[in-house]
């Protein structure tokens, strides 16, 4: 059977980087290119503050061809959607009929993913949907990757900058769940199985940025740790 033509929403985080170990070891579609929003502006990882050329990085080390989406610092919706859009349709045309995402449980996320592609004709898929976190996280570790956590809410600052191991599960507060995955923290993946090398870096500033809250709520908070390309 012919693998199916996809995009890979890429966001270079622990999530995304089980899912696509996953679909590459299923076979079942082909990726035909790795897709992260960045911020025009800043050129770092849309929400997660990567440098871009550490993420050019990643994709290089993976073997798969990167597609930037580039979005204004802090798009309103009709900006974003009409921008992905634009994207999407082009990519469309080359053929490609599947999106496919690392998301576990979000409910409305993932409803609002079917509603967009579907509009367009596109099929939206998700491996690890309804997985218990902690069991993904540990296989993730069990498997060998390794990951770092890059930004993280007010309140976990001493989490930024951690490699997460067993130790740091152990550490997290109750309530935070284990992946992140109600936007706690985000974390860029730098070694694995499916990388061909490390991505290297060093630590650099630790700086704090706040959001307007979607809801209207008080705004929302965030700490951010700069990777650095390490020099050779």
């Amino acid at each position: 059977m012919n693998s199916i033509p996809s995009l890979f929403y890429w966001s270079g985080g622990k999530d995304s980087c089980l899912a696509l170990h996953h679909v590459l070891q299923q076979q079942h579609f082909d990726i035909r290119y790795l897709l992260t929003t960045l911020s025009e502006a800043h050129d770092r990882v849309s929400m997660h503050g990567v440098r871009q050329r550490l993420l050019i990085q990643q994709a290089e080390s993976l073997g798969l061809p990167l597609y930037q989406v580039k979005l204004p610092d802090m798009p309103d919706m009709f900006t974003y959607e009409s921008t992905i859009n634009s994207h999407l349709n082009s990519l469309k045309a080359e053929g490609i009929t599947h999106a496919i995402f690392g998301d576990l449980f979000l409910e409305d996320l993932r409803i609002y993913r079917e509603k967009q592609l579907a509009a367009l004709g596109m099929n939206a898929e998700f491996p690890l949907w309804n997985r218990n976190t902690t069991e993904v996280l540990q296989e993730f570790l069990a498997l060998g990757y390794k990951t770092v956590i890059v930004c993280a809410q007010h309140g976990l600052e001493d989490f930024c900058g951690r490699i997460i191991d067993e130790q740091l599960m152990n550490d997290l507060p109750k309530g935070v769940d284990p992946c992140g995955e109600n936007g706690e923290f985000h974390t860029f993946v730098f070694d694995g199985p499916i990388f061909k090398k490390p991505i290297d870096f060093i630590l650099g500033e630790k700086v704090y940025r706040t959001f307007p809250s979607p809801t209207g709520e008080a705004e929302q908070g965030y700490w951010y740790v700069d990777l650095i390309e390490r020099q050779s």
